[in-house]
């Protein structure tokens, strides 16, 4: 278990991460907008659940494996950015086919399974994880156990900042609810955003 001394400067750099915007918070604000405050809120811990597979694999030893080979990278990049791209694909298209004034539902069980899946094939998670976390471990203890520790509270923290998130963009949607064209502009943005995170991930460059 790491000492206090370790996680209060741990907890504070971890959370000044989490809220800094970035790809979570941004897919977080559109799937709300798209489906409503139970999808955006089952992303959330969807993102959550995802997180955690990177923190398990890099603590014995998998995310280090991935990242060490430049086609496994590869491959789970691709995977990763053409699932978020065929999400935004289907929210773009649901824009219209759906009343602007209707949440579309996907269903929070699948949003969250959609979340799951979005974070666990993103690669750039673990490379995070695998640079941040050893900062703070303590090689003569269990470094497995303390990079577990430090991993869960940095979800828990990311977690905490997207079902904020989502709270808020629940709140903006509601605000445009007698504004159909708006809202239906609204939700395909959220689609193209989605979009774009998945064509940044497509690009994105595995760490030397």
């Amino acid at each position: 278990m790491p000492s206090v001394a370790v996680l209060l400067p741990f907890i504070a750099i971890a959370l000044l991460v989490a809220i800094t915007p970035g790809p979570g918070i941004f897919y977080i604000a559109a799937r709300t907008i798209d489906g409503g405050l139970e999808e955006g809120l089952s992303s959330s811990a969807g993102l959550g659940l995802g997180g955690l597979v990177h923190v398990i694999g890099g603590a014995v030893g998998i995310s280090t494996l991935v990242m060490a080979s430049a086609e496994a990278f590869t491959v789970l990049k691709i995977a990763g950015a053409f699932y978020l791209i065929w999400l935004g694909v289907k929210s773009w298209q649901s824009a219209r086919t759906v009343s602007p004034n209707v949440v579309r539902k996907t269903g929070a069980g699948q949003a969250f399974r959609q979340g799951i899946l979005v974070e666990a094939l993103n690669p750039k998670t673990a490379a995070f994880f695998l640079a941040f976390i050893p900062h703070f471990v303590d090689l003569a203890k269990d470094v497995a156990m303390q990079f577990i520790v430090l991993g869960l509270i940095s979800v828990a923290l990311n977690t905490g900042v997207d079902l904020v998130v989502a709270y808020w963009a629940a709140k903006v949607r509601s605000g445009f609810a007698g504004r159909p064209a708006l809202l239906v502009r609204m939700r395909q943005a959220s689609g193209a955003i989605i979009c774009g995170l998945g064509a940044a991930l497509l690009f994105a460059r595995r760490s030397a």
